[in-house]
């Protein structure tokens, strides 16, 4: 098991990847990918119980899907370090012919891709899906979702968020990415939603929030306590409350990184709050 040091040192070398590949192509999401680095790092390198021989059924496996796609640089960062590809591959992102598209796709062949998610508002549903199928099969793993705060204002999520305590799917922790913001400003002022716990224990779900979203520990802590609920007849939610761009001081505090690259000197600002731990690619 990685100390709590290793971890964080995997984080940073995930923000550093996460800032070269978008400002390379003067492309990509790094707001909301920084913003999650913690929490994937955390899923793939301590909680999750997965094998890097890939296949699609992810039989006896825990199973994560990325619903919000956008934020594919820290997904495709955190695969790469733990041995689901090469981490050169990292330096085509959003390039031709590329199996690292802007938003994950499934017919690269990439491995750890199990759904395309360019569109939002489905995850969910996949996840479920993918679930009950454990349970059919007699698989006692977990799935794992994660899920943008703006995403929810999509109607599909709530279809699925009703289907999930109704059909007492309890071997799915679905996360949401709280961190109020979206691309054109904050949830609140794009659509609020009022008490997202609320309506998540209205719909018959165990809801737990971690606070420090941005905290390894915490993050942690948060987890072991999501999975001691589940196989309890509900389906389970944690409520991630993360900083947009955290990590790097210009980034944080405001949607405006949501979908836009670093300069050459903004990045060469950002990399420098964040050295090489790891190696670059």
């Amino acid at each position: 098991m990685p100390t709590t040091q290793q971890l964080q040192d995997f984080t940073q070398q995930v923000r550093r990847d996460i800032l070269r590949m978008v400002h390379k192509v003067n492309s990509g999401h790094p707001g909301g990918s920084l913003g999650c680095a913690e929490f994937i790092t955390c899923l793939y390198q301590e909680v999750m119980d997965y094998s890097t021989d890939f296949t699609m059924d992810g039989k006896n496996e825990d199973l994560f899907f990325l619903s919000n796609g956008h934020i594919s640089p820290v997904f495709y960062s955190v695969l790469a370090h733990s041995g689901f590809f090469p981490v050169e591959e990292l330096s085509t992102f959003r390039l031709l012919n590329s199996r690292l598209q802007g938003h994950p796709t499934t017919h690269e062949g990439l491995p750890g891709v199990r759904i395309a998610s360019g569109s939002l508002g489905q995850g969910m549903s996949v996840g479920l899906g993918a679930a009950q199928a454990k349970k059919l099969n007699g698989d006692d793993k977990i799935i794992y979702t994660l899920h943008g705060d703006g995403e929810l204002q999509e109607g599909q999520n709530w279809e699925a968020i009703m289907y999930a305590s109704a059909k007492k799917v309890d071997n799915i922790i679905c996360t949401i990415d709280l961190n109020g913001k979206q691309i054109d400003g904050s949830t609140d002022e794009v659509l609020a939603m009022g008490s997202i716990r609320a309506k998540f224990e209205a719909f018959g779900w165990d809801v737990l929030d971690i606070e420090k979203g941005n905290d390894i520990e915490a993050i942690l802590s948060g987890l072991a306590t999501a999975k001691s609920l589940t196989g309890k007849g509900k389906p389970v939610c944690i409520l991630l409350h993360t900083e947009m761009g955290n990590g790097v001081d210009f980034m944080m505090h405001t949607h405006a990184w949501h979908g836009k690259a670093p300069s050459d000197e903004q990045l060469e600002n950002a990399l420098a709050q964040n050295p090489a731990t790891l190696g670059d690619y």
